[in-house]
């Protein structure tokens, strides 16, 4: 299980620099991340080096942000494996709210982040191991 941040902010010209900023001067490294926009408040969801640490000092900044329990797969870089993790998923009828892509610095390897409000996050990992697919 993963940590993600995720930060409610105002769509406006600057945001995301200043949240970068902030995580530069904690010396937090973004792992992974999908920002997505509305009229005037977007949703930036994040994977950092030090999520809680992030998360007091973006709070300290003003930010609304908060953690949330994530699950990461790591894929092989090869056509058709996103496919296969999502055919496992629906086979084992596990509904997933939202996905996002970042990469394992070790092994350079594809990392599939994601997030299922409803379900069991141990017993979603645990059932993709027993199909072949690695947690992080």
């Amino acid at each position: 299980m993963l940590k993600q941040l995720s930060l409610y902010v105002e769509n406006k010209k600057g945001t995301m620099r200043n949240i970068t900023s902030i995580l530069k001067e904690e010396e937090i490294n973004i792992l992974g991340s999908v920002n997505n926009d509305g009229a005037e408040y977007g949703i930036i969801r994040m994977v950092v080096s030090a999520p809680e640490r992030a998360h007091e000092a973006l709070k300290k900044a003003g930010y609304m942000c908060r953690l949330v329990d994530v699950m990461g797969f790591e894929l092989a870089d090869e056509v058709g494996n996103l496919n296969s993790l999502l055919g496992a998923l629906s086979d084992s009828n596990i509904n997933i709210d939202y996905i996002y892509l970042s990469f394992n610095r070790d092994t350079g390897k594809p990392i599939l982040i994601m997030h299922a409000e409803d379900e069991d996050i141990y017993e979603i990992e645990s059932c993709m191991e027993t199909k072949g697919f690695t947690a992080v």
